[in-house]
């Protein structure tokens, strides 16, 4: 749209808060804002072509708008996050997080049971997080167990089947970690107070569970049951430490947000605190990549919402590094300048900082998680790199493997959206071939799998690489001849020196930059079908020893051959086991041939 097309349409641009859409010639909406004063923040756009590069990309793009009127900047703010939420749109802030985050459930049911779950259902239970970390839900529900005693059985403890006796207590009654409600041994009003506490310790809420502890150590002393009353000291002095251990500020801090903004080009780093009576009960820090020159405080509006909303946080008070428009009801936004608060800042920061130094380690190391975006670029240039025919988002890699002229076997991994698909890798036992005849083994291997697949109408891989140069490749050409798929697939070889590419009938080889990202993906798939056929191998070859070793003992018949290998998986702990270990499975006399011959 050009800024002589947008003036004719400017004046039906209401001059009130709301939200605005733009569309391209596709009808998709590519962007989603906000605006207390939507004709003039809709405006600014078409005025600012000559400034930002990003803004008249945007802006060339742009063949529709539609507004919504809402009756406060509140409204446009909660609108506005929904929509990019929901949309997702190309030039709005991209928010790289799309875990899904586990939550501590408390299940709709007599004598709710407490657990670990990922999965939000409305079911009328009640849900607790989420949180960031399934270690430390972990951690955390090990540490309820020691200090709140509730069931971990899946029974259904209905009032009708406790009063029927149905049920026994197990071992966790005796064990004293449930207090035995299955047999009418605990209330439900007890429970349902247990439950409460189970609350305030997930809130960070220590001093109601401490206290009514105390108050059982009173009890307990009065009636002189000592022993009873240590239990519990033991475990006010567990939840003193743990609250010691996760406490930063003074507790009058109270229940507050902390986020911090680091920036580095159009990548930033947001760090989250979600603070309960002093301690730091959740920690998160996300990548955000900006798209259209957005400012700090832009993002970090935008971020706050969205976490805000992930993790159901109902603060009252942010503390945040700078000012910024952030509009939510009855928030307070803080900027401290020394203080506790000041300390949380600093903290968050910190953090903030860590953590984009340890995702660059992780990037000089490739060992971090790419985006769906990024792994869909990296295959776009493979295809372009091998002039493939179609996006190669499924690749097929084979391997020979033999031990000094024995044991020959081949394997084949799978990856899909360059991606390890593990449930398609496949070992093949060569049947066909005397002797070690490595072009002939992958003869066989690769007419066996593409003669499956086309009998299944299964799906052909767009890329196929064999491991070892232009011999290895000539050799799989000749079964995919056999089979009629010259054409229908790409075969590629890979010179194991120096990382050549070669194509069937080339006389030059392809050599792909040693740092590109398509060489690495072609690396990585070399290398795991490397470890995954030795794994294979070696299994093999020992059971291979251990059989060849033991047929020709005069006496072993290959079932107690089968039964020895079922027991001790390889030759190195046949030997290693003992006379009477291996006379338990096959008895004296053949313990006796077995450790004579194998010593």
């Amino acid at each position: 749209m050009t800024q002589k097309e947008f003036s004719e349409i400017s004046h039906t641009i209401p001059s009130l808060p709301g939200i605005y859409k733009y569309f391209n010639a596709d009808n998709t909406i590519i962007y989603i804002g906000k605006a207390k004063h939507l004709r003039k923040r809709v405006s600014s756009y078409f005025n600012k072509i000559k400034n930002s590069y990003k803004t008249a990309e945007l802006v060339a793009r742009i063949c529709k708008i539609e507004f919504t009127i809402v009756d406060s900047d509140q409204e446009a703010f909660l609108l506005e996050n929904t929509l990019i939420k929901q949309y997702q749109p190309h030039y709005n802030i991209l928010l790289k997080d799309d875990k899904t985050y586990p939550y501590i459930v408390i299940k709709n049911e007599p004598f709710p049971r407490v657990f670990f779950t990922r999965n939000k259902i409305k079911d009328g239970s009640t849900y607790l997080g989420p949180f960031t970390s399934i270690v430390n839900v972990k951690d955390l529900l090990n540490f309820i167990k020691q200090n709140i005693l509730l069931r971990t059985c899946k029974l259904n403890l209905s009032a009708n089947n406790i009063k029927k006796e149905k049920f026994k207590v197990c071992l966790e009654y005796h064990l004293g970690n449930c207090k035995g409600p299955c047999q009418g041994f605990q209330s439900i009003e007890d429970y349902s107070q247990d439950i409460s506490q189970l609350k305030d310790l997930l809130k960070g809420n220590l001093n109601p569970v401490i206290s009514n502890y105390k108050n059982k150590i009173k009890e307990f002393v009065a009636n002189m049951e000592y022993e009873k009353a240590a239990i519990y000291q033991h475990k006010i002095n567990h939840l003193q430490a743990y609250e010691h251990k996760s406490t930063v500020v003074n507790t009058n801090t109270g229940t507050v947000d902390v986020f911090t903004i680091l920036e580095e080009g159009d990548t930033a780093y947001v760090n989250y605190l979600a603070v309960s009576n002093g301690s730091i009960i959740k920690t998160k820090t996300i990548t955000l990549q900006k798209k259209l020159e957005e400012t700090a405080d832009e993002v970090l509006a935008y971020a706050i919402a969205q976490l805000r909303q992930v993790f159901e946080s109902d603060a009252t008070e942010i503390i945040v590094p700078f000012t910024l428009d952030y509009i939510e009801p009855n928030i307070t936004l803080t900027i401290p300048k020394a203080g506790d608060k000041k300390k949380l800042l600093d903290l968050s920061q910190k953090n903030a900082n860590y953590f984009m130094a340890d995702l660059k380690a992780k990037k000089m190391l490739h060992l971090e998680e790419k985006t769906t975006e990024e792994k869909k670029d990296i295959l776009q240039q493979l295809q372009t790199s091998l002039h493939l025919k179609e996006l190669p988002v499924h690749i097929e890699c084979f391997d020979n493997s033999n031990f000094q002229g024995s044991y020959p076997v081949s394997a084949m991994v799978c990856f899909k959206n360059g991606e390890p698909s593990k449930k398609e890798y496949r070992h093949f036992n060569i049947k066909t071939v005397e002797g070690i005849n490595d072009f002939a083994s992958m003869t066989e291997v690769v007419y066996r799998r593409y003669k499956r697949l086309v009998d299944e109408e299964a799906t052909l891989p767009q890329l196929i690489i064999i491991d070892g140069g232009k011999g290895q490749l000539s050799a799989a050409m000749v079964s995919i001849d056999k089979l009629n798929l010259r054409g229908k697939v790409t075969l590629v070889g890979l010179a194991k020196n120096k990382e050549e590419i070669f194509f069937d009938g080339d006389t030059q080889s392809l050599l792909l930059p040693w740092d590109s990202e398509t060489l690495k993906l072609i690396r990585r798939i070399r290398d795991e079908v490397h470890r995954f056929g030795i794994t294979h191998h070696r299994n093999k070859r020992s059971k291979g020893a251990l059989t060849n070793e033991l047929e020709n003992i005069k006496g072993i018949s290959k079932k107690t051959i089968e039964t020895l290998l079922k027991e001790f998986k390889s030759v190195k702990k046949i030997k290693e086991a003992s006379a009477e270990e291996i006379e338990k499975i096959v008895g004296k006399q053949k313990a006796v041939l077995i450790k004579t011959a194998t010593k």
